[in-house]
């Protein structure tokens, strides 16, 4: 029974795909000439593919997010130019993301040294979750599971491979605290 509830609700995104990947990825950036019949245009579709797409979310030219399925963004959101965002991800209200970001979902299983990486499969996927009044700078690339904190900003080209707390300043490769907004 489960199972024809996703596929139905997988069938129901299928148009809404079709239009964003054929379409509106390519139409221009929000903040130029055009951007904003494309802003709306990637929104209303992004609010038909996510699990659940807030109110005044703007999705980036050239963004990526595969199906789209369990997919969560608030209000006031949006996803970076070119930033490719995975499924098993909630986005929190007022979140700015910078362009080129990545966040992984799983990674390659690696722990038997009597076989190759390859053939190791993947380990379990893991959620991310990015709470409220995050900045994001450009190209930062997570890890799988990461918890974000409210308030939290991340220097550009962070590699966020552990949490911190709530309105910390991170940076670096890998990521460290360097700081505390006040």
């Amino acid at each position: 029974m489960s199972y024809s509830i996703k596929l139905s609700q997988y069938w129901r995104r299928i148009p809404f795909l079709i239009l964003y990947y054929g379409i509106g990825r390519f139409l221009p950036s929000s903040y130029s000439i055009g951007g904003k019949f494309a802003k709306k245009f990637r929104y209303f579709c992004c609010k038909h593919i996510f699990e659940y797409c807030g109110k005044n979310v703007n999705i980036e030219r050239m963004a990526c997010f595969g199906s789209g399925f369990r997919i969560k963004i608030g209000d006031n959101s949006g996803i970076g130019l070119r930033c490719t965002v995975c499924s098993d991800i909630e986005i929190g209200d007022n979140v700015l993301m910078g362009p080129e970001c990545f966040f992984l979902t799983f990674n390659h299983a690696f722990r038997d040294k009597s076989r190759t990486v390859k053939s190791q499969g993947y380990q379990p996927r893991k959620k991310t979750i990015i709470g409220n009044d995050v900045w994001i700078g450009r190209e930062c690339m997570f890890t799988p599971g990461r918890n974000i904190a409210d308030g939290t900003i991340i220097a550009a080209r962070t590699l966020v491979c552990k949490d911190f707390e709530a309105y910390s300043i991170i940076g670096g490769n890998p990521s460290r605290k360097i700081g505390e907004r006040e």
